[in-house]
């Protein structure tokens, strides 16, 4: 009987056991995300960083010695300043000596030298070089500049149309078809007309064979043709995907690295500039649609043609041109600005395999002949309509054949060859935009956020641990210990994070995953309580009380979780970043109220077997 009651005993004891790899696991988890977590504690730095135009710095304007001396001259103190390979860079202690640095800056630095506002990890530089970083904030806690986009893509199914027509039409001259009249049909649709014989049959077989995505529709005597359904869709998909990728090209161009790029709605843009207070030049940027095209240039004595154009130049003369450009700016790859032997500004121009090549091909036939550069643009006019403009910049005579680089002329100013060349760089857009919004967040109202915002976070929590640590005693100590480490777990997984940014409503979704915690060790310890009350040893209490209580937890985490995934489905910015923290919270509070509270009381309290301890 004694032998029996031995065994018991010894069965009773292995309740509360964890093996010895899951104790290696919790360990880990919590250093890595803690190690992660402390350079968001520190917080970040303004900095500028400064690219030499020599690939190995040797060429630098200045010495970091030199560089110090030239902005305390002009009273801006930097912080510290560092030199690594052909980039510098100068940190700040605040945003303001950050603004007027950079304009500093930019009068005295070369022109082919590159400057980028950038934040810095205030922390120990051994996290850094461990790969930890800060969390990044958002708009509304950093300070800078939100713009709303509207992108246009009636008008860029208007420019689909219109150059099928010009396909057709070349067809039609080729098969030396005529009396065919066009004429639109909605945005992006259109009619042909004809009374020739067999010229709508050969249209529509010549349509069929080439364009399958258009449906042709016969009628007496008429075509009617039309984008399929699904080819809109794959078309208004990929327009605002090209925009997204052009966007975020000309944002780094503009050496802002912290943008936050993303669509909205179906029609619409969202662009987050953190740390930007003057938005003049990222709007005129932004903003832009401007792009070239080459075009031949055709005699007036030969008279006008279905398939010429007649555009003005920079001293309002017409110039005729072939409707149908030679190349176009999608084909550039690259664009500097510069200044020829004249002093004038000039933008040389790079261009892929593609455009090289067909480059090439045009102007080995036409040297001796003159080739236009024209200047592309969208506008909205007064009643919000875009409006597409176009000039001539400049005319020169094809001296020999041109290859993959070349230069224009005629670009204006100094500067704004500076930003056609930007411009070019990053690309043009496949569909104009509108800026419908812009707002500007001060950094004195995002530090204000950030104050309160995590004032209320460390006021719910020390009220959350005052009471369970008043309530549940020992366990509420243990409780305590959990939530911290639950905290400390989730701001080092949003730092982990690519691409996550902590808002002003992720911060409410902190205070909201404090609450949610102690809930799961709430009921856990009642289950214990309750156990304890039916006159069961400690350990078997704690045993039953965790089976028992995981239901229960997991049924409330996993709605929860489910509302946090449509919230960050279907939201957008500050949503997003609400649902972002709230969906995180679930993961990191099964991981401490559950995992890590239950290895902490088998360390303390799972080897008491016998005794019914007051909890």
């Amino acid at each position: 009987m004694k032998k029996k009651s031995t065994k018991s005993a010894a069965s009773a004891r292995l309740l509360n056991r964890y093996s010895a790899w899951k104790y290696v696991v919790m360990v880990v988890t919590i250093v890595v995300l803690t190690l992660s977590a402390i350079p968001t504690w520190y917080g970040e730095l303004p900095s500028i960083q400064v690219t030499s135009s020599s690939k190995d710095g040797s060429n630098a304007t200045m010495s970091v010695t030199q560089l110090n001396q030239f902005l305390e001259q002009r009273d801006i103190t930097a912080k510290s300043i560092t030199q690594k390979g052909d980039v510098m860079t100068i940190v700040f202690d605040s945003e303001t000596e950050q603004t007027h640095a950079r304009e500093v800056l930019d009068k005295h630095l070369s022109k082919d030298d590159s400057i980028t506002f950038s934040y810095v990890s205030a922390a120990p530089v051994w996290l850094g070089d461990m790969g930890f970083n800060p969390i990044k904030l958002g708009l509304d806690l950093r300070g800078g500049v939100q713009f709303l986009l509207n992108v246009d893509v009636d008008k860029a199914f208007e420019e689909q149309r219109n150059t099928l027509i010009d396909e057709v039409r070349d067809n039609l001259r080729q098969e030396r078809i005529r009396g065919v009249k066009f004429s639109h049909a909605g945005v992006d649709g259109f009619d042909i007309e004809s009374r020739t014989p067999g010229a709508l049959t050969n249209i529509s077989d010549y349509l069929e064979q080439n364009y399958p995505n258009w449906k042709v529709t016969a009628t007496s005597g008429e075509l009617n043709v039309q984008p399929t359904e699904q080819s809109k869709s794959e078309f208004r998909t990929v327009t605002l995907q090209q925009n997204l990728k052009i966007m975020r090209d000309r944002i780094e161009e503009l050496g802002i690295t912290e943008a936050l790029v993303q669509r909205q709605g179906e029609h619409s843009i969202r662009i987050e500039l953190p740390g930007i207070q003057d938005p003049a030049q990222a709007k005129n940027v932004i903003g832009a649609t401007a792009t070239l095209a080459f075009h031949e240039v055709k005699s007036a004595s030969e008279g006008m043609t279905g398939n010429q154009i007649v555009l003005r130049d920079e001293h309002n003369q017409p110039v005729v041109l072939a409707k149908r450009p030679a190349l176009t700016g999608e084909h550039i790859i690259n664009a500097r600005a510069g200044v020829d032997k004249m002093g004038f500004s000039e933008v040389n121009i790079s261009l892929d395999h593609a455009g090289g090549k067909i480059m090439s091909d045009f102007s080995g036939k036409h040297i001796g002949k003159p080739m236009a550069t024209v200047y592309r643009e969208y506008t909205t006019n007064s009643r919000g309509e875009t409006e597409r403009s176009e000039r001539v910049i400049s005319v020169a005579t094809i001296q020999t054949q041109l290859g993959s680089q070349f230069r224009i002329t005629g670009a204006g100013t100094q500067q704004e060859a500076q930003d056609l060349a930007l411009l070019l760089r990053a690309g043009s857009l496949t569909a104009p935009v509108t800026i419908v919004e812009e707002r500007t967040i001060g950094a004195s109202l995002g530090a204000e956020n950030i104050h309160n915002g995590f004032a209320a976070l460390a006021l719910g929590m020390a009220m959350t641990l005052t009471f369970m640590a008043l309530w549940y005693r020992r366990l509420g100590w243990v409780a305590n210990l959990a939530l911290i480490i639950n905290m400390l777990s989730l701001v080092g997984i949003i730092a982990l994070l690519p691409g996550a940014v902590l808002t002003l409503p992720g911060i409410a979704g902190l205070v909201l995953t404090v609450g949610m915690a102690v809930d799961t060790n709430v009921l856990i310890f009642e289950r214990i309580k309750d156990k304890l009350a039916e006159g069961r040893t400690l350990a078997q209490s704690i045993d039953l009380g965790f089976g028992s209580a995981l239901s229960t937890i997991l049924d409330a985490n996993i709605t929860t979780m489910i509302t946090a995934v449509v919230l960050y489905s279907i939201g957008n910015g500050p949503i997003q970043g609400f649902a972002l923290t709230l969906g995180l919270g679930l993961l990191t509070s099964l991981f401490s109220g559950v995992f890590v509270s239950r290895g902490l009381i088998n360390i303390g309290w799972g080897r008491d077997a016998r005794r019914n301890v007051r909890v």
